[in-house]
C-alpha cells in the first residue's frame, strides 16, 4: 500500500475531518542509466563551477535570478525558507462551484483523500455524499512540500478526490505561445455537415481501458529481447495515402470507411438501394428512425444500442 504524501485536516465551515492524501497516478515511464558506449562505466552528473571546472558541494550553492545581460540577483536558501508558505495542515474549502465550470485546462495532478482514522468515517462520509449528490467541487488552497496549491475537492470512485489546479497566472493563451493566429475561413455547409457526420460515426462510449501505452510496451519488449540476445523485427512504415484536394470528398470517404469497417464498400442490391441496412445509417438517421418507431430511451443510446433496439422492434 502506498504511503500518504500529506496528512492534515479537511475543513468545511465548522466541520473538520483529519485526512491523508495519496497519489492517484503512478508513473510507468521506463527509466535508463547512462553508460559510455563500449564500456560498463556509468555516466554521472556533477555540479561544477563553469569557470574553474571544479566540483561544488550542495552547501556551497546559492540560487540566482537572471535579470538579463549576465546580471543575477543571488538569494540564499534560508531567505527563501523565511518567506515560504507556512506548513499548513489544513485544506480549507472556501467555496463550491459546478464541476463543469472548471475547464480541463486548469487540472494538474490527482490525489485520493481518505479519513485518517475510522473514528472520522461518519463526518467524512457525510461530506462525501453531499459532494456526490450536489455534483459540485469545493475550491481550496493548501501547502504541499513547501508550495501553495489551488485545489478542487470532489467525489469520485467512492472517495474524495483532490485535483491540484493551475493558477490563472500559470496558463498561457494560444496567442501568447503561437503569436499571430491563422485566419480561419468559414467552412462550406456541406463540408461542415459531413464533418459532423464523421464525428457522429466515430462517437462511442468512453472506455479508458481500451487505450494502452504502446511505446512503453515496445521498450519492455526491446529490453527483454536484447537481454535474451534476440533481434528485434521492426514494422515497416505504411505507405502515405494520396493527397485529397477536395475536403468534402475526403470527409465523405472517411464516413464511408467508418461505416464499412475500413473495408471497401460492397455493391448494393436493388433492394438494399431502396432500403439501406441499419449498419449503413448514421446515428442521426438511426435516432430519427427510432423516434418514428417509438423506441423508448433512444436519446441516451449509443449508435450500437440504437441499431440493436431497432432490430428488436
Amino acid at each position: 500500500m502506498a504511503r500518504p504524501v500529506w496528512s492534515g485536516a479537511l475543513s468545511l465551515g465548522l466541520v473538520t475531518v483529519p485526512v491523508e492524501l495519496y497519489p492517484a497516478v503512478a508513473d510507468h515511464t521506463i527509466h535508463f542509466h547512462q553508460f559510455e558506449r563500449g564500456t560498463s562505466d556509468r555516466i554521472r552528473n556533477r555540479r561544477v563551477n563553469e569557470r574553474t571546472g571544479e566540483e561544488v558541494t550542495q552547501d556551497e550553492i546559492v540560487k540566482g535570478y537572471d535579470l538579463g545581460g549576465g546580471d543575477h540577483v543571488l538569494v540564499e536558501p534560508d531567505e527563501l525558507d523565511e518567506i515560504a508558505p507556512e506548513r499548513s495542515r489544513r485544506i480549507d474549502i472556501e467555496q463550491f462551484v459546478e464541476l463543469d465550470e472548471i475547464d480541463p485546462w486548469f487540472f494538474d495532478k490527482t490525489y485520493w483523500l481518505k479519513p485518517a482514522k475510522e473514528d472520522f468515517a461518519k463526518a467524512y462520509g457525510l461530506l462525501l455524499q453531499a459532494m456526490d449528490r450536489s455534483e459540485k467541487a469545493g475550491v481550496a488552497k493548501f501547502v504541499l512540500r513547501g508550495k501553495e496549491y489551488l485545489a478542487a475537492v470532489r467525489a469520485g470512485e467512492g472517495v474524495m478526490v483532490l485535483n491540484t489546479l493551475h493558477f490563472v497566472a500559470d496558463l498561457r493563451k494560444p496567442k501568447d505561445v503561437m503569436g499571430k493566429l491563422p485566419e480561419l475561413p468559414k467552412p462550406r455547409p456541406k463540408e461542415l455537415d459531413m464533418a459532423l457526420a464523421l464525428v457522429d460515426e466515430m462517437t462511442a462510449p468512453w472506455k479508458p481501458e481500451d487505450y494502452r501505452d504502446e511505446y512503453s510496451k515496445r521498450v519492455e519488449e526491446l529490453i527483454k529481447a536484447k537481454e535474451a540476445g534476440k533481434e528485434i523485427a521492426h514494422e515497416e512504415e505504411p505507405e502515405p495515402s494520396a493527397d485529397v484536394v477536395d475536403l468534402f470528398e475526403a470527409l465523405s470517404r472517411s464516413v464511408k470507411n467508418r461505416k464499412s469497417g475500413g473495408k471497401a464498400p460492397k455493391k448494393a442490391s436493388k433492394k438494399a438501394a431502396k432500403q439501406p441496412e441499419l449498419s449503413e445509417l448514421s446515428k442521426s438517421d438511426l435516432d430519427k428512425l427510432a423516434r418514428e418507431q417509438g423506441v423508448k430511451g433512444r436519446s441516451k443510446m449509443t449508435r450500437a444500442e440504437l441499431e440493436k433496439a431497432l432490430k428488436a422492434s
